[in-house]
């Protein structure tokens, strides 16, 4: 009898470590290009994704960030890159010690990043660029998530989901 309660146990906590979930098993990037963010926040958009929107075109979005960065008369602090299957993944890694340390200064890059999105064709055609944020454009080029990090200590992610009613549905992330 004793026995077979030791079996019932022994198996019980086998099923509870088995059932748990390993947040960092969903993200592979983490270890590689970024520590595992301490925090992950849900963006909840009210804009839909552009029809056209696919890898291709993210990539370009990328490639035209990075070809703005390179024509100042400095080097950037940070670097710009989509990774995922579907490039739906934005990564933004700082290369200079002492950028994107904390999440004040992750916001304030997301707010000058808003400024400059303000200015792009996509959003004047939206009638109402001022109620716009970066995070927006992501969602119009398709992007799923955008990660920040300092690359060394600091991580904070943001995953782009749809709000429908008063709800915040879920995409695929992969």
């Amino acid at each position: 009898m004793l026995r077979n309660k030791i079996g019932w146990i022994v198996f019980l906590g086998w099923m509870f470590v088995m059932v748990q979930p390993l947040p960092a098993a969903e993200d592979r990037y983490i270890g590689y290009y970024y520590p595992a963010p301490e925090n992950i926040e849900i963006y909840c958009t009210r804009i839909q994704p552009l029809a056209e929107m696919d890898k291709r075109r993210r990539v370009g979005f990328v490639i035209g960030v990075k070809e703005g960065m390179s024509n100042k008369a400095y080097d950037s602090a940070y670097a710009v890159f989509a990774k995922g299957s579907d490039s739906a993944k934005l990564i933004i890694i700082a290369k200079t010690d002492g950028y994107l340390e904390t999440i004040y200064r992750v916001r304030a890059l997301l707010a000058d990043l808003t400024n400059s999105a303000r200015t792009t064709p996509i959003f004047e055609e939206s009638g109402a660029p001022e109620n716009l944020t970066f995070l927006d454009l992501l969602t119009l080029l398709g992007f799923e998530s955008v990660t920040l990090s300092d690359g060394a200590n600091f991580t904070h992610q943001i995953k782009i989901r749809q709000l429908t009613g008063n709800t915040c549905h879920s995409q695929s992330i992969d």
